[in-house]
């Protein structure tokens, strides 16, 4: 089949590309042209903020599925219905788990779990797409929806916010300490992107996921506590932990206040029994520590692999001086 990747060279859809590409499939990404493109692809170079350009390039294009990693807003989704309606089989719309309920009322979530999330407004714009893409869901634009929850790849370590590089893994060398809200009890699960890929993968093309959502996470739940032991075992460094209250990191650090209260301070444990009966013999098999323990040895293998954001290693440093002024305790 010939697939349409809006995106394809990020943290996971890259691993996607790279799955259905071994599956056989033709792959064209769309892309800003900030990351090269493997040389088996088509690249199609279009700003997905720009309808008119975007519009332009993509116009007389006729791929069999197009997964749309990149769409965050609803007119995002309406861009797409209006250019490829009636022209394809399949329309993948990447969403996320943070669109369901928060706080959370019952585990395991499920894809029957309501949808709501007053708390952050990247979850809401995701709820609002994923309604548009039911309202427009038809024979001539069938629609699956898939939602990942934190999904991690070779390039960075996941933290509970700002966890897009190498600067919490520098911190943990360095011997400095990295922060972890609450107590860092709460239940979180992290999934290897190369194991996402695989089951997105199962879902292109099959007709029987029209009009349905599915998420896509690993059966395994770590405290962030537990998460950060692995993380300071992959770097063969213990990780030194201050341990702040969301509220007080959202009271210092605004931004955070969507990550943690919209998502990290909830449990987040998944049941992904959906997913394997869609597509048999799924599951994840890479464990945490297996995953992260790759993605150090990615990290470590080429210094300008790790990338050290200065302003956020600040953000860090501020907040714990913060708490200590305080006097407070967790």
């Amino acid at each position: 089949m010939n697939i349409l990747l809006i995106g394809g060279t990020g943290n996971v859809s890259s691993e996607v590309a790279a799955a259905l590409y071994r599956k056989g499939h033709s792959i064209t990404t769309v892309t800003s042209g900030r990351r090269p493109v493997p040389s088996e692809y088509t690249a199609i170079i279009a700003d997905r903020t720009d309808p008119v350009i975007f519009r332009e390039k993509l116009r007389g294009f006729h791929p069999d599925v197009i997964i749309d990693f990149i769409a965050f807003t609803p007119e995002h989704c309406m861009l797409d219905y209006e250019i490829f309606k009636g022209k394809i089989g399949q329309y993948i719309f990447i969403s996320s788990a943070v669109v369901y309920e928060k706080p959370h009322h019952r585990f395991p979530i499920t894809e029957k779990t309501p949808r709501s999330n007053p708390f952050w407004p990247y979850a809401q714009q995701k709820i609002a797409c994923e309604e548009y893409c039911e309202s427009v869901h038809s024979e001539q634009f069938p629609v699956t929806i898939v939602r990942p929850s934190h999904t991690f790849g070779r390039e960075w370590i996941p933290s509970p916010f700002n966890s897009h590089n190498f600067t919490i893994a520098q911190r943990i060398l360095d011997g400095r300490p990295i922060i972890l809200h609450d107590r860092g009890e709460s239940l979180w699960t992290l999934t290897a992107a190369s194991d996402f890929a695989e089951g997105l993968s199962g879902l292109v093309g099959n007709p029987m996921t029209a009009g349905e959502a599915f998420h896509i996470t690993s059966d395994e739940s770590l405290t962030w506590s537990h998460i950060y032991v692995e993380i300071g075992n992959a770097l063969g460094k213990d990780a030194i932990i201050e341990y702040l209250p969301s509220e007080f990191i959202a009271r210092e650090y605004p931004e955070a206040y969507g990550m943690l209260f919209g998502d990290k301070k909830e449990h987040g444990v998944f049941d992904n029994q959906k997913i394997k009966r869609f597509v048999p013999g799924f599951e994840c098999k890479k464990s945490f520590s297996d995953a992260i323990r790759e993605s150090v040895a990615w990290l470590m293998a080429d210094p300008t692999r790790r990338i050290f954001d200065k302003e956020n290693d600040l953000l860090i440093d501020r907040l714990i001086t913060a708490w200590h002024e305080s006097g407070k305790t967790v």
